[in-house]
């Protein structure tokens, strides 16, 4: 079956959302709502609540994740929604549909020595390398989201204070102490590297060769280049495990959990208590490596 070409309901829901939701949110909705209307070989709207367990069961037997499977019901509810909101729907079809447990995954970090080699890696004293080693320092040393460090404007840091100022999610804006690697690292990379790069006079702290503002696959790039040179294993690196790895550290050094929450921009605590049990679990692992008692006796 083929989804209808042209879908006036959807078209003006995708339209009301992005006005409000992330595009990329958006974009996930578009196509778990086309994937759904191709299964059904009609418009979302009309399905029903038994059409949709029939749907959900044949995406178990696919194998999907239960977060693939919950994200398409959000959108399935949240379409619905829209439709009782504005009179086109009685009901919505979605609303006691039995979701997967989602099971929360701990975050992946490196350890201070691994930190401390990818670091390392960017030591060169051309201007990308000043900046490679800058953008690593801040990320690391601020937690701060890839699209915050590339987001960030010079005005945003001030290195006398060793404060960055960033906006984070919901536009909500934080402020954020800096270590004095990290500053040494900028005023390196504003004095004898950002000069070279800044051709087009750009209000972006980091900049791309071209002088443009350095991109959130730019970010990627270089910390999976800089990775293989540091010998760690270039698929495992990307910038929000340095974010991760500032939050086990901080947590590990003795911070409190609150303040962890607030440098990190987390709205719940709940998500920065994950980073405990991450703890929890690396001091569990030391101890049954370390302890004479706890080391698994010889077969």
């Amino acid at each position: 079956m083929t989804a209808p070409t042209r879908d006036p309901e959807l078209e003006g829901y995708l339209a009301l959302s992005a006005a409000r939701l992330a595009p990329r949110t958006v974009e996930a909705y578009k196509r778990d709502l086309e994937a759904l209307a191709t299964w059904l070989g009609r418009s979302p709207a009309s399905v029903s609540t038994e059409e949709l367990e029939r749907y959900l069961a044949e995406l178990r037997a696919r194998g999907l994740s239960g977060a693939t499977i919950a994200r398409r019901v959000a959108s399935v509810r949240s379409f619905h929604r829209h439709l009782v909101l504005i009179g086109a729907g009685d009901a919505n079809p979605a609303a006691e549909l039995d979701l997967p447990r989602r099971t929360r995954r701990l975050p992946r970090m490196l350890s201070p020595a691994e930190a401390e080699r990818l670091i390392e890696a960017a030591n060169g004293t051309a201007p990308r390398s000043l900046r490679d080693r800058a953008l690593l320092e801040l990320l690391y040393g601020a937690g701060l989201r890839v699209s915050e460090a590339v987001g960030l404007e010079r005005g945003g840091i001030d290195l006398d204070q060793r404060l960055v100022r960033t906006v984070g999610k919901g536009g909500k804006e934080r402020v954020v102490p800096i270590g004095r690697q990290a500053v040494e690292a900028i005023r390196r990379y504003l004095a004898r590297g950002r000069p070279h790069l800044d051709r087009r006079h750009r209000p972006e702290l980091f900049l791309n060769a071209q002088g443009g503002a350095l991109t959130r696959a730019g970010a990627f790039f270089i910390l999976r280049k800089l990775a293989g040179e540091a010998g760690l294993e270039p698929g495992r690196v990307h910038p929000h495990l340095l974010r991760h790895s500032f939050a086990t550290h901080l947590l590990e050094g003795g911070a409190d959990l609150r303040s962890v929450q607030e440098m990190l921009g987390h709205a719940d605590l709940a998500t920065t208590e994950l980073y405990t049990h991450v703890t929890d679990r690396r001091r569990r692992d030391l101890y049954f490596q370390a302890h004479p008692h706890a080391r698994r006796k010889p077969q």
